[in-house]
């Protein structure tokens, strides 16, 4: 599954951040069996099985920190979606404009954000 560069590094970004903040997260990060790509499959399997309409950017960044504390994750098929991330930094920092990106798909259903705290829309064409 290839996800968006910009989704993806803003996960990346948050994830390292956290590691100089906590010396136990820094070693689940670095696990051999856990990847950014998987991190993100994690992700997007989750936001399709909630039905949730939107996620805050905290919610986002603990489903990416779960998925690299628990070893028995099932992180599901690689789903094709565009992910369109319209947020504050996980600084606070605002970001000007909307991205969006396309992420290979697989499997469609449309969750889109309301909130305005939002890290994400997350669209899985076809449903």
């Amino acid at each position: 599954m290839k996800g968006s560069n910009y989704f993806k590094n803003v996960i990346q970004d948050y994830l390292n951040s956290q590691t100089e903040k906590d010396e136990l997260f820094a070693k689940s990060l670095s696990k051999e069996n856990k990847n950014i790509d998987d991190c993100i499959t994690y992700i997007l399997n989750q936001v399709k099985a909630s039905g949730c309409n939107g996620f805050t950017d905290e919610e986002v960044f603990q489903m990416a920190m779960h998925y690299y504390d628990e070893d028995e994750l099932e992180i599901g098929k690689p789903i094709n979606a565009r992910v369109v991330v319209n947020h504050s930094d996980f600084e606070g920092k605002k970001v000007p404009t909307q991205q969006k990106e396309q992420v290979k798909e697989r499997s469609p259903k449309v969750v889109k954000l309301k909130s305005s705290n939002q890290v994400s829309l997350f669209d899985f064409p076809g449903v």
